[in-house]
């Protein structure tokens, strides 16, 4: 009885680890936050569960799936992986992740149509970056065009899409190569030893990091042009904090992170993105909306 018990432990614990899930989270807060922008103030909570259900399932079963698909090269390169660790085996990460999908598929059911293209449009983007091209410099392109279609998917998922969201593709793809870039830089030295060329491969240590901060500061000069411009206004107080907030991140990115800097910093570079991209897209929307 102990050793079942002792087993059955393991697997969940090799499950939870299976599904990444502190990126899976922030995933999950910022389509929380974009499908509340895009319902307020006629919230209909079982349509925000839904759309906010599906998408986490979706994110979980892309995880999932990775691991299984790095099985392999996790063993030699990342024996603290799930797979590799015994915690699961190949064949249980492989029903888990299908399982997701089901599970999406099964929420995606009573939401709009637009909202099932998007959400199954990611999960393509998804898997051909799990089955190869995390492994090519088109990874970058991946992230690129995957950004865009989170807010597109939550305001889908409520049944509204104004013309302003378009602009979230130029802003998405700038941030999508940023995240990219930074979701790659904590196992570069791995991917280059495997023989992988993913874009931070083929930069470079020194020029991921330059690249990754100046697309995020290019992502905040895009939003003030627009303004400035008239070609989209958004309110002057949210556009001030979104500016202020992710200047202040750059530079806590700046001073903790870089080349120079230890190699377990990298993991915080990720993560600092992560907020950096939250608050830009979060904000931007937000003032528009305003």
């Amino acid at each position: 009885m102990h050793i079942t018990t002792k087993r059955s432990s393991r697997r969940l614990q090799g499950l939870f680890l299976l599904g990444h899930p502190l990126p899976v989270l922030f995933h999950v807060i910022a389509v929380t936050l974009f499908v509340l922008l895009a319902a307020w103030p006629r919230l209909v909570w079982s349509v925000v569960v839904l759309v906010v259900g599906a998408h986490a399932a979706m994110q979980l079963a892309i995880a999932m799936l990775n691991d299984y698909s790095d099985r392999d090269a996790d063993a030699v390169g990342k024996p603290e992986k799930p797979i590799p660790r015994g915690l699961v085996t190949p064949r249980e990460a492989l029903l888990a992740g299908c399982s997701m999908i089901a599970l999406m598929v099964l929420l995606l059911l009573p939401l709009p149509p637009l909202a099932w293209l998007l959400a199954l449009l990611y999960l393509a983007l998804g898997m051909a970056y799990n089955l190869g091209l995390k492994s090519t410099p088109l990874s970058g392109v991946v992230f690129a065009l995957a950004m865009p279609l989170i807010p597109l998917y939550a305001f889908a998922g409520v049944g509204y899409i104004p013309l302003f969201l378009l602009w979230l593709v130029p802003l998405g793809f700038l941030l999508g190569v940023a995240l990219n870039l930074a979701n790659s830089l904590p196992d570069l030295e791995e991917d280059a030893a495997s023989g992988a060329r993913t874009l931070a491969v083929v930069l470079g240590l020194s020029r991921s990091f330059l690249a990754g901060d100046a697309l995020l500061a290019l992502g905040a000069l895009l939003i003030l042009l627009l303004h400035l411009s008239g070609v989209q206004r958004v309110q002057p107080l949210a556009l001030s904090i979104t500016l202020i907030l992710t200047s202040l991140l750059l530079v806590v990115i700046l001073a903790l992170t870089g080349a120079g800097k230890p190699r377990e910093t990298r993991k915080l570079y990720f993560y600092l993105v992560t907020l950096a991209c939250l608050v830009l897209a979060g904000g931007w929307l937000l003032g528009v909306l305003l």
